[in-house]
């Protein structure tokens, strides 16, 4: 009974979990250039803040991590460029920021 115990806990274990040291590191190298400290260059209200991303329902890491992969008006799809973990180290640390006000 303990073998499938453990054996179901070990099949049914979550992706690992994001890493928003390594996210910022992603975010400085391909998203800094228009959101340097939670801003937007391009649009200017819809940044990186906590209050924007509640307004336009990006306050999720599922929500940032579909913008990022698949892209969006003017933001370009990340789908290419970065792999799976990136992005979800990525929005983690978007997350992140915008609890701390950037």
């Amino acid at each position: 009974m303990l073998a499938i115990a453990v054996l179901t806990v070990a099949f049914t274990r979550p992706a690992l979990a994001a890493d928003s040291a390594n996210g910022a590191k992603v975010f400085s190298a391909n998203c800094a250039a228009c959101h340097m400290g939670g801003n937007n260059v391009i649009m200017a209200n819809k940044t990186l803040k906590k209050d924007a991303l509640e307004k336009y329902g990006m306050n999720s890491e599922e929500a940032i991590i579909k913008q990022v992969t698949n892209g969006k008006n003017a933001m370009p799809s990340f789908k290419g460029r970065l792999n799976a973990q990136q992005i979800e180290d990525v929005a983690a640390y978007v997350l992140e920021q915008s609890g701390k006000g950037w």
